[in-house]
């Protein structure tokens, strides 16, 4: 199972795929999905999902953004199956954003008609310009040119709270992440769709879907170096480990009512 470039974007196809997972990252580490979510990304498609990753370079147009990553995940998806390589069956596609990805699937389930099992939502922000990008603060350039990010933050919770199409949502926010807006968004679509939302909070911070698994090569005799290093590989990975299960667990509805 390797990765595939599909005109700049990526694709991860496991040999008999179960659902499809379009994949979109957070400003700027957004643009190589691929190697910045390696680890989380090729486990997802270790457990049966192919997963579309369609890059985006950030701009204050994010609306003009959702629609170029919607076309483009579009006309992956198409190409994939005419070429029978999702196989012949029926898969559920989900929706998977960190960060800045999430204002974008929830833009898509808002503004344009698509399909969807689902939407897994980790690490929600939706901050003005002034606070994505604080040297615009510093220098005062907002407040001169009138600079805003469109839709505005404003003008997005309007959107969600009105059009979000999409009923099913895993929410998830870490304990250590002081820019994260879930908590915001949560009774949003609670009232939008009852019952339809889970909200989880795991441990780790904003990067934590960033991490990637460290591998330790042991000496011929296990020493205390060694240990030490088994310790530092088990506690940065184990928020991520922690990140990937409740994600597939979620992915499968009647494993995920057992909690």
């Amino acid at each position: 199972m390797n990765w595939q470039e599909f005109s700049g974007s990526w694709v991860l196809i496991p040999q008999h795929p179960i659902g499809v997972i379009h994949f979109l990252g957070g400003a700027f580490v957004g643009t190589a999905p691929n190697l910045t979510y390696r680890w989380l990304l090729e486990n997802l498609g270790k457990s049966g999902y192919a997963i579309i990753t369609t890059p985006f370079v950030n701009t204050l147009d994010h609306t003009a953004i959702a629609r170029s990553v919607l076309n483009r995940f579009e006309t992956i998806l198409e190409r994939l199956q005419t070429t029978n390589a999702l196989g012949q069956r029926y898969l559920p596609i989900y929706g998977l954003g960190h960060s800045m990805g999430c204002k974008l699937h929830l833009l898509i389930g808002s503004m344009f008609s698509v399909e969807r099992a689902g939407n897994i939502l980790i690490s929600y922000n939706n901050y003005p310009i002034r606070r994505a990008i604080p040297l615009i603060e510093q220098l005062q350039i907002d407040k001169t040119f009138q600079l805003e990010f469109v839709p505005s933050p404003e003008e997005t919770n309007v959107l969600i709270a009105k059009n979000y199409a999409i009923r099913r949502n895993l929410l998830i926010r870490f304990t250590n992440d002081e820019i994260d807006q879930t908590s915001l968004l949560s009774p949003v679509l609670e009232q939008r769709f009852p019952q339809m939302v889970a909200f989880l909070t795991l441990t780790g911070n904003h990067l934590t879907p960033l991490g990637q698994d460290i591998e330790w090569q042991m000496g011929e005799v296990f020493s205390p170096f060694d240990a030490l290093g088994q310790w530092v590989k088990q506690s940065l990975s184990r928020d991520l480990y922690a990140l990937k299960q409740e994600i597939v667990r979620w992915l499968n509805p009647l494993d995920f009512q057992k909690k």
